[in-house]
């Protein structure tokens, strides 16, 4: 059967500079596509051209008669007046859809809905319409932990062929059965490859090796033949001529995989202090209640030098707020923060709005023509190079930077204040994979302490020595990873569903069941088991972050499913330990 959507050799460009050249796309029956590339590789403009909305210079695109395409924004805007039922319209799998996505209140206004809930209320209202295909860009932004997974729960499930442009490393791992990175490096400007982000990491690693042999070899030739030209032909032959042609040809295709496999990066480090107290901040019973609704109660965590943490939770557990806490924006209901003495803190707003009337210069270096990094003066154009910007775009206001760009010059201003303590609030939104692995190093490599709170598992899993759960209903606790926390917090899930059955039907008492023998014997040592797993785990974590691995591509993806094995078998105890409890009653 032909595709559903097929783009053949489309071309676009805004001013000068194209975003991507003769390149061909299609989307078929069942397709889950994960999209990524560069920041202004051209990724949301090709869903826009597969969409119809914006139309390619050149090339065609041919779409099924009778397709229905539904494409969600990386933006989600509603009228602050119209009510999520209003916004859904009425169709007949309305209710299911909005009680899968978490909508309770279907007279809610959309001005009350947080960043979060309104990407829900945008995918809901795409899902709604049946589509055949669903365009989704970055549709995890502003997404807590809870609407990613649910949104991979829909897309896994989907009868619908879906393409998503996300940076998402572990969306794309447990949704996409093909991954397309748009990139000038590949000769056909972009790399297909079937399989999830595993799939595609081996695909091109092998790729770029081949490629780099290609250009090996290359180069050998025209060192050849440029040695052949310098002595001269002795004898204007055709033959002599022809070898001439055939060099410059070489030439030409040697500077063209120069051009396309030169690769910039953001350099990204954050500058820690020269501090050696052993303890930066304690938390000592902390406990915060806003509008008679506890957030959470009973923090106990000292935070020292080299400790990264994670803070997660559903929206509205408090996340933020705790970080406010820790700067001493906020004070605690009960319980005391106690920091050392002039602690610096850096923190990272995600809602940290740039004048977007200044120019990049000026967003970069405010005071002057450079800035002062790490006891040295550096060029504001140096600067700028660092963060991917050229000395061109100094002068641009910061209005016409793209999300990913004002990402960078937040990141870039951050950089510039020594701290012993990062507070991160979001900093991922918008910044493309390669400049994520960049930040992930260098937070990895920082100094002094860091409290993360990011939707993006893999860099919490990357990153974190330790995660903070908030589980939005006034509890918290500590664990070892990301995983530990998702199965705690659906243990806790599930005793609240438990205990929200209808208090007016009568329900028999529980049957107590004892546990046999070789039961009884399991659940006494299944919590040493649990800590020597969850050892093994940290173990494999740890191997996973060493360099020489993180830049050898089978050595990384056996080091991976060492850390997934390792998990899996985490879980599986966790698991084991309350069905044993459950079974042994009280």
């Amino acid at each position: 059967m032909p595709p559903i959507i097929n783009a053949q050799q489309i071309s676009k460009k805004f001013g000068i500079a194209p975003l991507f050249e003769t390149i061909s796309f299609t989307v078929s029956e069942g397709d889950r596509i994960g999209l990524i590339g560069p920041n202004g590789s051209g990724k949301s403009t090709l869903l826009q051209i597969l969409e119809g909305r914006i139309k390619p210079d050149s090339g065609d695109v041919a779409i099924r008669k009778g397709t229905r395409l539904i494409y969600v924004a990386q933006q989600s805007e509603f009228p602050s007046d119209q009510t999520v039922r209003s916004i859904i319209g009425n169709p007949a799998s309305m209710p299911a859809a909005l009680g899968r996505a978490g909508f309770t209140d279907l007279d809610t206004k959309a001005g009350s809905l947080s960043g979060g809930w309104r990407k829900r209320l945008a995918i809901v209202q795409g899902l709604v319409q049946a589509p055949d295909i669903l365009l989704l860009d970055e549709p995890t932004n502003h997404l807590d932990l809870a609407g990613i997974k649910w949104l991979e729960t829909v897309l896994q499930s989907a009868a619908f062929a879906c393409v998503v442009v996300s940076h998402d490393r572990y969306l794309l791992e447990n949704v996409a059965i093909e991954v397309v990175e748009l990139n000038r490096i590949y000769q056909d400007g972009l790399l297909r490859v079937k399989g999830n982000y595993s799939s595609f990491l081996q695909a091109k690693e092998d790729y770029l090796h081949a490629q780099g042999r290609r250009q090996e070899s290359l180069a050998n030739r025209v060192h050849n033949e440029i040695e052949w030209l310098r002595r001269g032909a002795k004898a204007r032959t055709s033959k002599s001529k022809a070898r001439v042609d055939n060099a410059q040809e070489l030439i030409a295709e040697l500077a063209d995989l120069k051009f396309r496999t030169r690769v910039n990066t953001a350099n990204i480090d954050f500058a820690a202090t020269e501090r050696r107290t052993k303890q930066l901040i304690d938390l000592d019973k902390l406990e915060y209640a806003i509008g008679g609704r506890t957030l959470f109660r009973g923090i106990n965590l000292v935070i020292k030098p080299g400790m990264r943490v994670g803070l997660v939770g559903p929206n509205g557990s408090g996340k933020t707020t705790l970080l406010r806490l820790l700067r001493g924006e906020l004070e605690p209901g009960h319980g005391n923060i106690r920091r050392a003495d002039e602690l610096r803190m850096v923190y990272f707003d995600q809602n940290r709005e740039l004048d977007p009337n200044i120019t990049l210069k000026r967003a970069l270096a405010p005071d002057s023509d450079s800035v002062v990094y790490q006891d040295r003066i550096i060029h504001v154009a140096s600067w700028a190079a660092r963060f991917l910007f050229s000395s061109e775009s100094l002068n641009q206001p910061v209005g016409r930077l793209s999300g990913g760009e004002r990402a960078r010059v937040l990141i870039a201003q951050l950089m510039l204040q020594p701290a012993d303590v990062l507070l991160l609030d979001e900093p991922t939104n918008d910044l493309d994979i390669p400049t994520l692995e960049i930040l992930e190093e260098s937070l990895s490599e920082f100094r002094g302490a860091l409290v993360l709170v990011t939707h993006d598992r893999y860099m919490m899993d990357r990153v974190s020595t330790l995660v903070l759960g908030l589980d939005g209903l006034g509890e918290a606790e500590v664990f070892a990873d990301y995983s530990q926390w998702e199965v705690w917090q659906r243990l806790r899930e599930a005793k609240v569903v438990d205990a929200g059955t209808i208090p007016d039907t009568p329900r028999p008492a529980p049957v107590k069941k004892k546990l046999s023998y070789i039961e009884a014997r399991e659940f006494a040592t299944i919590e040493e088991r649990i800590a020597e797993a969850e050892q093994q785990l940290q173990a494999k974590l740890t191997a996973l972050e060493d360099p020489a691995i993180a830049s050898d591509g089978p050595r990384l993806l056996a080091a991976s499913a060492e850390v997934d094995a390792a998990r899996k078998a985490v879980d599986a105890l966790y698991a084991r330990w309350s069905e044993l409890e459950q079974k042994q009653g009280p």
